[in-house]
């Protein structure tokens, strides 16, 4: 996983940051989870706030003197990370209305960004958790886009939760592989 990460997203010594949010999005999905009807309203706006910081921290990351290989990958996912996370913040009812078209978006996206992930590293022995990863995360994306789609509010609130606790546990696992090891 170190090798995968070292050529394709690189290391960040902002890494605390991402394990911060990954922290913060578990607990946030599961007082969802327990208060889905108060959750809702609140739970588009944590997520918007989240992901501004989440964006900062990318484009940290694409703009440092470090930037490594995959610096685009993290200019493009902060700069949508970011521009989504405004409109989140900007308005509760628009947010809370089109909360699944939003959270369809970034988990389409952070799927085709592990599918990617695993087909340049198909050489390496488990290239294939990140296609797992990957499709995990489209399937996700495309849920919220029926939920959204039907306007079913108990689906896409247990949705909205297992998203926040899913992608939780992944930022917190890839923040742990983008500390940088002092040599």
């Amino acid at each position: 996983m170190k090798a995968l990460l070292d050529k394709f997203m690189g290391e960040s010594r902002y890494w605390w940051v991402i394990l911060a949010a990954g922290i913060l999005m578990v607990i946030c999905g599961f007082a969802y989870w327990l208060w889905p009807v108060v959750g809702y309203a609140v739970a588009s706006q944590v997520f918007g706030w989240l992901l501004i910081v989440v964006g900062v921290v990318q484009l940290l990351q694409a703009s440092g003197p470090h930037a490594g290989r995959g610096w685009g990958w993290w200019l493009a996912g902060g700069v949508i990370d970011i521009f989504i996370g405004f409109m989140m913040v900007r308005s509760v009812v628009v947010s809370a209305a089109v909360l699944p078209y939003f959270l369809a978006f970034i988990f389409i996206f952070w799927g085709i960004n592990a599918l990617c992930a695993s087909v340049r590293q198909s050489a390496r022995h488990y290239w294939w958790l990140q296609l797992i990863n990957g499709i995990l995360l489209m399937l996700i994306g495309f849920f919220f886009i029926e939920a959204g789609w039907i306007q079913n509010m108990a689906m896409t609130s247990f949705l909205t939760s297992l998203a926040f606790i899913y992608w939780g546990f992944t930022l917190a696992m890839l923040s742990c592989d983008l500390k940088p090891c002092h040599r």
